[in-house]
């Protein structure tokens, strides 16, 4: 999918993820974690957590919210950006960093990070469009390997509030 497709169709979506993720954080994590997105391709309990990353130019800390899976005791999201041709700027921000912050429901996290590899990331693949089948859309319509991001939490921290964020991108 071009760029100019994948940002008219973000253009469309962009009031929803900013609700999606204001009502997150105003919450505490006790609503948006768990959403109906059948209208998109998606399932009515659709599982959502916070990712929280800085900016690699601007140093500006975002909070995006994302489908996740978890697998083994780690917690997969991917770097789709709707099917774009460009990765997704929270990805391009998260591999400069070594660390990671989400938060799933009610509970905040840092931890660690790392992308599946070969067999596994079959393995991961499978089980995340099996969660998350509109993924496969998304991937039929690039070149691009869709990123796939395994998180670990290590440490329990405050959940996100909305004046974490300095900044407002919301892909």
């Amino acid at each position: 999918m071009s760029d100019e497709t994948a940002a008219a169709i973000s253009a469309v979506r962009r009031d929803w993820v900013t609700e999606h993720r204001d009502t997150y954080l105003a919450s505490g994590g006790a609503q948006g974690h768990i959403m109906d997105i059948t209208p998109v391709g998606g399932r009515k309990f659709a599982t959502h957590c916070l990712v929280k990353y800085v900016g690699r130019k601007s140093g500006k800390t975002f909070i995006t919210p994302l489908c996740y899976a978890d697998i083994g005791g780690e917690v997969v999201i991917c770097g789709s950006k709707g099917g774009a041709d460009t990765h997704p700027q929270w990805y391009l921000n998260l591999v400069d960093s070594p660390e990671v912050e989400f938060q799933i429901a009610t509970q905040a996290f840092r931890g660690t990070w790392r992308e599946p590899e070969g067999e596994e990331r079959r393995k991961v693949w499978d089980f995340f469009i099996d969660c998350h089948p509109f993924y496969a859309t998304y991937q039929a319509s690039t070149e691009r390997l869709l990123p796939l991001v395994l998180m670990k939490a290590d440490t329990e921290i405050p959940v996100f509030k909305a004046e974490d964020a300095t900044g407002h991108r919301t892909t």
